[in-house]
């Protein structure tokens, strides 16, 4: 069992232990992904970078956890391979987003 499927083991005992499955369908996770996000942004605003890790570091990790929780569980339900579709993502924006046309713009810069 590679790492990654050890925790999203660990996440599913967690919700099954308390009966959460049935609350826990695609819609109301994405739904629960975009609030835990917007929550992670209230750490961030009206603050700079440096100030809100130095204020809300505590709550910064928590926030990205809570996104993290939700997400693997939505590819849980979905029955999605969080590995393939991540590699799938990254292959298909390096086609958009070449490195060659990176590297010209920081030139012009």
């Amino acid at each position: 069992m590679t790492q990654l499927e050890d925790l999203m083991h660990a996440i599913n005992e967690f919700r099954e232990e308390r009966n959460w499955n049935k609350s826990h369908n695609p819609k109301d996770l994405a739904i629960s992904i975009s609030i835990e996000a917007a929550e992670l942004l209230e750490d961030f605003q009206w603050k700079s970078t440096e100030q809100a890790i130095e204020q809300n570091m505590e709550n910064i990790k928590e926030e990205i956890a809570d996104v993290l929780i939700y997400s693997l569980t939505l590819c849980s339900e979905l029955n999605l391979d969080v590995e393939q579709i991540v590699r799938e993502k990254i292959k298909k924006n390096g086609l958009k987003y070449p490195v060659k046309n990176s590297k010209q713009a920081e030139r012009s810069r």
